[in-house]
C-alpha cells in the first residue's frame, strides 16, 4: 500500500506531449521566418534565437516525461512508447537549431529557392506532428483514431516531398558550375533540413503503432 502511494498511477503525459508538440510548431515557424527574412541581418538573428528559445523549453519537457516515466507505476500508453515518441519529438527541434546554427557556422548570406522550398515543408511537417499529438488522449475514439492515421499519412508524403527537392537541389549542385565552398555549404544544409522531415516522419511511425495497437 505504501509503495502505491510512492508512484502515482498515471501521469499527465499527453499534457507534456501537447506541450512539446507546441514547441515543435513554434520552432518550426520562428526556423521558417529565419529563412523567409534571412538577408536581414537583425531578424535573422531575431528568430534564429526564437529557436534555440524553442529548443529549451522542449528539452525542459523532454527531461520532465522521462522523469514522470521512472515514478509512474500505470502509463495511459506503452512505456516504450512514450519514450520513443518524446525523445522522436526532442529530435526534430534539435535538427531545427542544428539547421540554424549550420547557416551561422557556415557564414551563409543568402538562401536560395530550394532551401525556402524545405523550410517550407519542414514547417508544415512539423505542424502535422502537433496535431498527430494532440490527438493522443482520444485515440479511444474511432473517428479520432482515423483522424490520427490520416494525418501521420500526410507527414509521410510530405517527406517524400522533402526527398525529391533535397535530391533536385543535390543534382542542381553537382550539375552546375558552383564554387566548392559554396558547395559544401549547401550541400550540408540541404541535408540537415531534409532530416527534419525525416525526423517527422519517425514520429508519425510511432504514433501509427499507438492507434493500431489501441484500436
Amino acid at each position: 500500500m505504501f509503495f502505491g502511494k510512492l508512484l502515482p498511477k498515471e501521469g499527465n503525459f499527453f499534457e507534456l506531449f501537447n506541450e512539446h508538440g507546441k514547441y515543435i510548431a513554434e520552432g518550426a515557424r520562428s526556423f521558417t521566418s529565419m529563412i523567409q527574412y534571412y538577408s536581414t541581418a537583425d531578424l535573422r538573428e531575431k528568430y534564429a534565437a526564437e529557436v534555440d528559445n524553442a529548443e529549451r523549453a522542449a528539452d525542459k519537457v523532454t527531461a520532465e516525461v522521462n522523469r514522470l516515466l521512472h515514478r509512474s507505476f500505470i502509463t495511459p500508453i506503452d512505456r516504450e512508447q512514450i519514450h520513443g515518441l518524446i525523445n522522436a519529438m526532442d529530435d526534430i527541434l534539435d535538427l531545427l537549431q542544428d539547421s540554424s546554427e549550420v547557416m551561422a557556422l557556415y557564414n551563409v548570406q543568402n538562401v536560395n529557392e530550394d532551401v525556402i522550398r524545405l523550410g517550407d515543408i519542414s514547417l508544415k511537417c512539423c505542424e502535422r506532428v502537433q496535431h498527430a499529438v494532440s490527438l493522443l488522449p482520444k485515440l479511444s475514439q474511432p473517428e479520432v483514431a482515423e483522424a490520427a492515421l490520416k494525418t501521420c499519412e500526410e507527414i509521410d508524403r510530405l517527406e517524400s516531398d522533402a526527398d525529391r527537392v533535397m535530391r533536385s537541389a543535390m543534382s542542381k549542385l553537382f550539375r552546375d558550375d558552383i564554387d566548392v565552398k559554396e558547395l559544401i555549404k549547401l550541400k550540408a544544409i540541404y541535408e540537415h533540413m531534409e532530416s527534419i522531415s525525416d525526423r517527422c516522419e519517425d514520429v508519425a511511425n510511432l504514433i501509427e503503432g499507438v492507434v493500431l495497437e489501441n484500436s
